[in-house]
């Protein structure tokens, strides 16, 4: 007898991790984006359905029941937003492309179609003046606001990923604390290197930060609250929660989080003319397609620059 469709998932995920060579963070969002079509099969009692038993008209009906899920997302509009509904898609298919890759019969992977004629995903940033309240929103006469400063400065001048940042060591930069610019390697996502280049500004706060802290923990960006025997490294949730602290005393008119640091650094960079390719490399994009996004953004602004600065007239 077929094995159901979810005691495949161990098998698929190990086949994520090895052959396909994805990291750790990707083969766990697999995990959790196909365990939604898991919940589905078992609220419609069809856990034990198996892959070649799985037919157009269950994604059929899958995909109204991704539609009409609640959104748990603070401020957010009512029903799962259609970004999300996709990553759930995308997941299944590659479940899909598992079941063809090790000859398991199973409904073609073509046969879960993503909607057409997508907007271009919204991309919100910081403009320079949002930029300026955010970078003074943390109280810097207090140890725990030089981290937050040095922190956000970081993150806008590397372009670092939420991970990554917290996954940085103070002996990292000990070869900075003397230098007036820095570039690290790094191993990104997907486990691919990179490097990342620290300003003088990032710097100049990373400094007063570090002088500023009486520990001997290795990790470059700590909580200051808690049991000290232990590791304070910051969380990501950590990370956000500052980020988003900083937002609200910097009245940004949304909730930032750390890839909005991520979206403003590569905005910036595309709106001071740097080549797309170049852009790529700074953000660890693997598909030159995934770096377009920012083309979209940049587009109207040099609209505007264009209609303000060459509209013809006095001709």
């Amino acid at each position: 007898m077929s094995k159901s469709l979810p005691h495949h998932l161990n098998d698929f995920l190990e086949y994520c991790e090895v052959e396909r060579g994805l990291s750790i963070n990707s083969v766990k969002n697999y995990s959790r984006f196909v365990q939604k079509f898991f919940d589905w099969l078992k609220e419609v009692k069809l856990e034990r359905l198996s892959p070649e038993d799985l037919t157009e008209n269950h994604i059929s009906k899958y995909r109204i029941w991704l539609s009409r899920r609640p959104n748990t997302v603070r401020h957010a509009s009512p029903g799962l937003h259609p970004a999300t509904q996709i990553s759930y898609l995308i997941a299944l298919r590659s479940f899909l492309s598992y079941f063809h890759e090790k000859n398991i019969p199973t409904l073609p992977t073509e046969k879960i179609k993503l909607p057409k004629n997508r907007k271009d995903p919204l991309i919100k940033f910081l403009g320079v003046e949002q930029l300026r309240r955010f970078f003074d929103a943390p109280n810097t006469k207090t140890a725990s606001g030089l981290r937050d400063r040095a922190l956000i400065e970081t993150l806008f001048s590397t372009g670092l990923r939420v991970a990554e940042l917290v996954a940085l060591n103070t002996k990292q930069l000990a070869n900075a604390l003397n230098k007036d610019d820095f570039e690290l390697s790094i191993l990104g996502k997907g486990g691919y290197p990179r490097v990342v280049y620290f300003s003088d500004r990032a710097l100049h706060w990373i400094k007063k930060y570090l002088h500023a802290r009486t520990d001997n923990d290795e990790a470059l960006f700590i909580n200051f609250r808690g049991p000290t025997k232990d590791s304070r490294r910051l969380s990501v949730r950590g990370v956000e929660l500052v980020v988003e602290k900083c937002s609200k005393i910097a009245c940004i008119p949304f909730l930032a989080t750390p890839h909005t640091m991520r979206h403003s650094f590569a905005t910036d960079l595309m709106n001071k003319g740097v080549d797309l390719r170049i852009v790529q490399e700074f953000l660890g994009h693997r598909n030159i397609a995934t770096t377009q996004i920012y083309t979209h953004v940049t587009s109207k602004h040099l609209r505007e620059i264009h209609k303000k600065f060459h509209g013809g007239e006095g001709l």
